[in-house]
């Protein structure tokens, strides 16, 4: 979705370029890999034309073993998600044994579908479980429910088609994966406006969960792109500048 959107037609009618609510102009990614999953995300929200948060977390945790990149209005992927992980909770207990990344997926699947009309999320579920390994759902704008090797989702991920079709190979290793979801975002992130902040990554196989983060300053530069300079809040926060010289 394009997080500009709600901003620029506000301030076209005179508004605050801040009104509008809390959307996530977003990057998600979600892949497959020998043995798990690695689920990717750039942290830029906005309000309007507003960045509201530059670090946002868009990752989140439902279960031990699953994992949900969220984009759309961030009221909406943060009430889904709540009740989701209420729903596993008790879910778990009632078997006496953790909920299936399938199980989580459709849930989100039916919440998403039967408030269609009301909700803006497209959510990518991904997760590891002793049935079916590492799996990777994709629950876009509407509700549909799709397993795919890979998944990509938000307003950048207009950017990626071509890049994963060519790209994405079938039994990657772990460090591999990685580097291709970081790339992948760091990608968006160069040519989508709504994107940008950091990279975060969170990789779920049998042994667990691992998070990773990447500044956006330490991200490769793509197609000739700005270096990244330090705000004047940053140089505040950093303490007094010296005495200027003559």
């Amino acid at each position: 979705m394009d997080a500009a959107h709600q901003g620029s037609s506000s301030a076209a009618g005179g508004e605050a370029p801040t009104t509008g609510e809390h959307r996530m102009g977003t990057t998600i990614v979600g892949v497959c890999y020998n043995g798990g999953v690695v689920l990717g995300a750039d942290s830029r929200t906005s309000t309007g034309m507003y960045v509201a948060n530059r670090a946002s977390d868009k990752i989140t945790q439902l279960t031990d073993n699953v994992y949900v990149c969220r984009s759309g209005s961030a009221a909406d992927t943060q009430v889904i998600s709540d009740y989701v992980r209420y729903f596993l909770h008790q879910h778990t207990i009632q078997l006496g044994q953790p909920a299936t990344v399938k199980v989580a997926a459709n849930l989100i699947r039916l919440l998403a579908y039967q408030n269609k009309n009301m909700l803006q999320a497209g959510m990518i579920i991904g997760g590891w479980d002793k049935y079916e390994g590492g799996q990777i759902f994709s629950v876009p704008l509407g509700g549909t429910i799709l397993r795919q090797p890979f998944a990509i989702g938000g307003s950048g991920s207009s950017y990626l088609y071509a890049f994963f079709d060519h790209e994405w190979k079938e039994g990657m290793s772990q460090e591999e994966a990685e580097k291709f979801v970081v790339k992948a975002v760091s990608l968006a992130m160069a040519r989508d406006g709504a994107s940008g902040g950091v990279v975060r990554t969170v990789t779920i196989n049998a042994d667990g969960v691992k998070r990773n983060f990447y500044p956006g300053d330490t991200l490769e530069l793509w197609h000739e792109e700005l270096k990244p300079h330090s705000s004047l809040l940053d140089i505040l926060a950093a303490g007094s500048p010296g005495p200027m010289v003559q």
